[in-house]
């Protein structure tokens, strides 16, 4: 009884460390005293917009602060009514003591994942865009698969799922294709995924039945407002027209509908099919291109920060996020976690938040 006590107590103790560490905990307390003593200077509310965004951000901490220290202090008084009920043998007492114990744990548990999707585009929609790898058609095929298996996942988490492009394979699968995710944190709970995904299993294409690898790469990034500047000039942009392609019925491939556009100074690509109308699919388009810089952006902060950001290198074994292996045995594997689950069919239906809860609590620098 007492080691499964104790094992409860270090799941609030480790969650308490994610959370102090996602705040910053001693920068967040130096910061709130530094806000405190400028809202005390008898000149603060003379600029009342300085002032109120000041207020904000000390509520901010100050809420952030309060959160783990009411969690510190319930568990502090658990361990000594526990510590009562031990000396005295009250039983019921001790039960009692044992139930709120798991109210806390419980707690912790969901005040942990809140706070690793609280970055400032984690409750946004968002696209994710897959690609083939070399390798032709099993590289194809495995793409479809995976479109298959992040709508799957999508749908399990509520979230509505549409196509904005999809290119198809020249006998099987896709070369390419960009999903729309909706739904209420919808890019916080995806975009680990971006990264090189690789498959092993024999060939369903090989008439030798040989054992062949595909990799196929995944790019998640947020749908943004337009009350985020994203400064692109005319100049930097090289719009394409051409005829649409894959999923959007006859009259799509009988127009050139369809819009390429490059962002020449990053050489970013979007490209957007799903209406029949050309400019509705450019300003789809445009709005998935700022999505795309802006999500750059994010990034390049996150590498300034020593964060595990993600490259978009070649889509090889460089750079690769998680093998599915079907053959010779069958496993899922997270590089970055070594989260490993032997049943991928699962996997494959779309149960990925074993994965996603990992990687989302290694970014914050913490291992489940």
């Amino acid at each position: 009884m007492q080691a499964e006590i104790q094992l409860k107590f270090n799941e609030i103790d480790y969650s308490l460390e994610i959370l102090k560490k996602h705040i910053d905990w001693d920068n967040s307390i130096t910061k709130i005293n530094k806000l405190s003593l400028l809202t005390e200077e008898q000149n603060f509310w003379n600029d009342t917009s300085k002032a109120q965004i000041i207020m904000k951000e000390k509520k901010q901490l100050e809420r952030l602060v309060d959160i783990i220290t009411n969690i510190e202090n319930q568990k502090n008084d658990l361990v000594e009514i526990l510590d009562l009920g031990e000396q005295e043998n009250d039983m019921s007492l001790i039960s009692d003591t044992i139930n709120e114990i798991d109210i806390l744990v419980k707690k912790c548990i969901k005040l942990q994942l809140e706070s690793l999707l609280s970055g400032e585009a984690d409750s946004n929609n968002c696209y994710i865009e897959i690609h083939a790898g070399a390798g032709g058609t099993e590289a194809q095929d495995w793409a479809l698969m995976l479109q298959r298996m992040y709508s799957r996942w999508s749908e399990k988490r509520g979230f509505k799922v549409s196509f904005v492009e999809e290119s198809s394979g020249d006998e099987a699968g896709i070369k390419s294709c960009t999903l729309f995710i909706e739904g209420f944190n919808a890019f916080g709970w995806s975009k680990t995924e971006s990264g090189v995904h690789r498959l092993v299993r024999i060939s369903p294409f090989d008439s030798s039945s040989r054992r062949h690898t595909s990799f196929a790469s995944v790019w998640v990034y947020p749908q943004i407002n337009n009350e985020i500047d994203i400064d692109i000039e005319d100049k930097d942009l090289r719009i394409d027209t051409y005829r649409a392609s894959g999923a959007g019925g006859q009259h799509v491939n009988k127009t050139d509908s369809a819009i390429r556009i490059t962002h020449l100074p990053t050489n970013t690509v979007v490209q957007c099919q799903n209406d029949r109308s050309q400019h509705r699919n450019r300003a789809q388009a445009m709005s998935m291109l700022r999505a795309k810089l802006y999500e750059i952006e994010l990034k390049r902060r996150e590498d300034v920060n020593n964060q595990n950001a993600l490259s978009k290198g070649e889509i090889g074994w460089g750079s690769q996020i998680r093998s599915y292996v079907l053959h010779p045995y069958q496993m899922v594997k997270d590089l970055r976690t070594n989260i490993e689950v032997g049943n991928t069919q699962s996997v494959l239906d779309g149960d990925l938040d074993i994965f996603i809860e990992s990687a989302l609590a290694l970014k914050v620098g913490m291992k489940r």
